[in-house]
């Protein structure tokens, strides 16, 4: 018992019936711009990404560090 072809015509002609063509038109294109906008993007992403510049630290003393100091 699955959908069969019948099924998915009178389901497609209910939702021409509430939508109209000229809507499912403007929705399709939509999407269609949708589409195209997330291929950009993941295209833009898979460029290289520059390197993060590094960060050197330095040791940070302690409290038990300078009392140690202090006493020597």
């Amino acid at each position: 018992m699955g959908i069969g072809l019948p099924h998915l015509l009178i389901f497609a002609f209910v939702v021409l019936l509430l939508f109209g063509g000229g809507r499912i038109s403007n929705l399709m294109g939509d999407v269609a711009k949708g589409i195209k906008s997330f291929k950009k993007g993941m295209a833009e992403e898979d460029e290289a990404p520059s390197p993060a510049p590094r960060i050197e630290s330095t040791p940070v003393a302690t409290e038990v560090d300078k009392q140690h100091d202090k006493q020597v």
